[in-house]
């Protein structure tokens, strides 16, 4: 890590950021088809230790930590991914229709405040392209496929079809089940205009559940939610999901927007459309991963959490907020592929110093219920 925080990203953080991280995507993609590279990163990046080992509904994962959806967008860098020390890689987002996402410039970097402001749109190569690529895959480590509807701009927006939008994701989940562990779907994307709201109608979650029922999932599924707006909308979600026995758990997602008390100067930031990921999003997400913990099911759901990990701390400040599995994307800009070694070693120290004997034992010890 510190060769790359030396070297490495001073000169990458001259580049555009869309041509770096295409630039890396393509980077791995390629050393993943070697079968001695993957090893040789997985016996340099690999922390051996049982007390990291979790099961999250029915699956095991040798580590909580993970990469989040949005950095591999179409499933190419999978194999040299699951050979950095991640316990699990979730690809996408995916929808049923290729689509190109929003215009340029839509990646933009905070350097002062250890961030990223994000508008991709959702571009990705569509359910069949990214199913045949799955198809021929061998996985290396746990896999999730994050689905969303197809991001068809404001011209072609579906948003005033309903089962438009849900059978997009039915549709793709239909398509991709298959070839993954789990299914994650993203129902509050900050940066399309179906994403945003749709699903505050929680009428709509209603029917997106009936309609997945009725498709006979394969594979757990968690629902990916932005953190709300106060306690009451929170409630009313869970309510809905509540009939639900199918539905795993929950994964956190970006708040739409920007955080107030960012570095940045506010007259740049109005040329950097899109949400914040990163350090920035941070407190918003560890309170709505409490409160999601506080209020589910938790002999039938666990969290996801994601948004500001960069240090074992990050990680594990989650994970006693009630996060079983925990999510990293912008450290990866950051602090390169390193960081989940680096992460890994330091909560098998944090474990010992809390005479903890494994990590599920942390999940939620500081919520009050």
């Amino acid at each position: 890590m510190g060769f790359y925080n030396r070297l490495v990203r001073p000169l990458l953080f001259h580049a555009d950021p869309e041509w770096v991280h295409r630039f890396a995507i393509r980077a791995a993609e390629i050393t993943g088809t070697s079968r001695l590279a993957c090893r040789t990163a997985a016996a340099l990046q690999k922390t051996s230790d049982a007390r990291l080992a979790i099961d999250v509904a029915g699956m095991h994962f040798n580590s909580p930590l993970g990469v989040a959806a949005g950095f591999d967008k179409n499933a190419r860098a999978v194999a040299l991914l699951g050979s950095l020390g991640f316990g699990h890689v979730e690809v996408g987002s995916i929808s049923e229709q290729p689509s190109e996402g929003n215009p340029r410039p839509r990646l933009f970097r905070l350097p002062d405040d250890l961030g990223i402001v994000v508008n991709y749109g959702l571009p990705n190569d569509g359910a069949d392209r990214i199913a045949e690529r799955l198809a021929k895959l061998a996985r290396r480590t746990v896999l999730g496929v994050n689905v969303v509807s197809t991001n068809r701009g404001t011209k072609g927006s579906v948003r005033d079809t309903e089962m438009g939008v849900i059978g997009d994701y039915v549709r793709t989940v239909a398509r991709l089940q298959d070839y993954c562990d789990y299914v994650c779907l993203n129902m509050s994307c900050p940066n399309t205009c179906d994403g945003r709201e749709f699903f505050h109608d929680v009428r709509r979650v209603r029917m997106l559940l009936k309609s997945l029922d009725a498709l006979g999932l394969k594979k757990p599924l968690f629902l990916k939610v932005a953190p709300f707006e106060n306690t009451s909308e929170l409630d009313t979600f869970m309510a809905a999901v509540a009939p639900a026995s199918f539905v795993s758990g929950f994964s956190v997602n970006l708040p739409p927007g920007k955080p107030a008390q960012l570095t940045m100067p506010a007259e740049k930031l109005a040329n950097m459309p899109g949400a914040v990921s990163g350090k920035p999003s941070e407190p918003a997400a560890n309170r709505t991963i409490e409160d999601i913990y506080r209020r589910m099911d938790r002999k039938r759901h666990s969290v996801i959490g994601s948004g500001g990990v960069f240090s074992a701390e990050d990680a594990y400040r989650k994970i006693r907020l009630g996060a079983s599995l925990v999510q990293l994307l912008t450290a990866l800009i950051y602090e390169g592929p390193g960081i989940a070694k680096s992460i890994n070693d330091g909560l098998v120290r944090l474990l010992e110093r809390d005479g903890f004997r494994n990590i599920a034992d942390a999940v939620g010890v500081d919520v009050k219920i």
